[in-house]
């Protein structure tokens, strides 16, 4: 076992009434779960292939990796990323760096919004420091991997798959992420912000 789950930094229903228990606990338990087991085996089917000199299925099996490895590490941000405390505003650092990038939390809010409200099919929306521009961006993430900018290092994730919001708001993907904004934990971004700054400092290439 290389990946483990990690544990909830709260009990399932301490993000109601904006997400329910029931789906907390599904998706913690089930879903995130699964894709751990599903990094895991991966690796070993890897070093299986490499050992028996049979690397045929080396495609599927790296694949299967990035897919379930993308599903472990986005969700593990995703949990630190909302907060029964949450909600408000942004302050400090992260307030400037989100009006020097977007003008203001509001427009911010609203390009977010749309980003995540528009996926087609299943991925997250995502806030993350691109390290070339030394700016903060919007970007939607395809399933649990695909489309994400080389250089960007993740601070804010939403969870725009159906498991995430649909025994709740159903098919209202809008009501869904107007009530992510009660349980933001903006602390967690702004340290986020920090240590994704500290980590670009040794990537950039100028």
């Amino acid at each position: 076992m290389t990946y483990t789950l990690p544990e909830l930094p709260y009990d399932y229903a301490a993000l109601e009434p904006h997400i329910s228990a029931k789906i907390m606990e599904l998706h913690h338990d089930r879903h995130h779960a699964a894709y751990v087991a599903g990094a895991n085996a991966a690796l070993a089917n890897l070093e299986a292939a490499r050992d028996a000199g049979d690397l045929s299925k080396v495609n599927q099996f790296s694949k299967d990796l990035a897919f379930n490895l993308g599903g472990h590490t986005n969700h593990s941000i995703f949990w630190t990323n909302l907060s029964p405390a949450g909600g408000g505003q942004p302050e400090g650092e992260l307030a400037e760096a989100v009006k020097d990038s977007f003008g203001s939390f509001e427009k911010f809010v609203a390009h977010f919004t749309a980003a995540a409200t528009g996926i087609q099919g299943s991925g997250w929306a995502v806030l993350a420091y691109d390290s070339i521009s030394e700016k903060l961006v919007v970007f939607q993430l395809f399933d649990q991997q695909a489309n994400v900018p080389a250089g960007t290092i993740p601070l804010f994730m939403l969870d725009m798959w159906e498991h995430a919001f649909y025994l709740d708001y159903l098919n209202v993907k809008a009501d869904y992420v107007k009530a992510v904004w009660n349980i933001a934990n903006w602390e967690n971004v702004a340290e986020r912000l920090e240590a994704a700054k500290a980590q670009a400092a040794g990537l950039i290439v100028r």
